[in-house]
């Protein structure tokens, strides 16, 4: 039996293209209704399960809050436990005030330029110390008295290392005037101020100890002469008249 195709190739090229053509149609309708689909579950996640899950976490957060305003002094209780929290470091950033009696009697020269001072006060805001006092020897005693400060020093711990700081390296000096004390001797009244190294009264200076100058004459006289060009006088030659 012989078959005859009447139709042309070019129609049949046609029906070849609307075959794919609708296949490709009906693929894409298909994945746009998954991602339809896909949108849409994640809407109702979104507007209904978020929102449901909103609402009971607003519902416990009010049951909270509710249960901790019946709390008598909340809000005291909070700021203590706050402040507790702090303490360490509170106490690690004060100063120990208490070395500073130790340093007066350091720098205070021996008798009779010794001083007595109506008044000593330690600033932590500007870092400075201020003195105020008298002098029964004069202006000797004031000068020893500043030359002291500049002299004397602090050795301390800085973790596991040893440091040494000088308490300052300026003295001001003013207010000089004569005057008479409680029992009417003569007197040299004085005001002195200097700013002092932060590490005299900081806590973190273990093992700390307060070198003073030594007690000697500081005046300018003795500092202005050689040590070399004093000695004991010579002893006698043996076997010699």
């Amino acid at each position: 039996m012989t078959e005859i195709n009447l139709v042309p190739d070019v129609k049949q090229e046609l029906i070849r293209a609307k075959r794919v053509r609708s296949l490709v149609i009906t693929g894409a309708v298909f994945v746009s209704l998954v991602f339809i689909g896909i949108v849409v579950l994640m809407t109702v996640y979104l507007v209904g399960v978020q929102t449901v899950r909103s609402s009971i976490d607003d519902d416990q957060i009010k049951q909270k809050s509710k249960s901790l305003s019946s709390v008598p002094d909340l809000a005291h209780m909070l700021t203590i436990q706050h402040q507790l929290t702090q303490l360490t470091n509170y106490h690690n950033e004060k100063n120990i005030y208490s070395r500073f009696f130790e340093l007066l009697a350091k720098i205070n020269p021996q008798a009779p330029n010794q001083v007595t001072f109506s008044l000593a006060r330690v600033d932590s805001d500007s870092g400075t110390i201020h003195l105020e006092g008298q002098a029964a020897n004069g202006y000797v005693a004031a000068d020893i008295l500043k030359k002291t400060i500049l002299g004397t020093s602090l050795s301390y711990k800085d973790g596991d290392t040893a440091q040494t700081v000088p308490l300052t390296d300026n003295v001001s000096t003013s207010e000089l005037s004569y005057g008479e004390d409680a029992t009417g001797n003569k007197v040299l009244r004085f005001t002195m101020s200097f700013t002092y190294d932060p590490a005299f009264f900081a806590r973190s200076s273990s093992d700390a100890i307060i070198v003073g100058p030594g007690r000697q004459n500081a005046t300018d006289s003795y500092l202005g002469l050689p040590q070399s060009l004093f000695s004991d006088r010579a002893a006698d030659q043996k076997g010699t008249n």
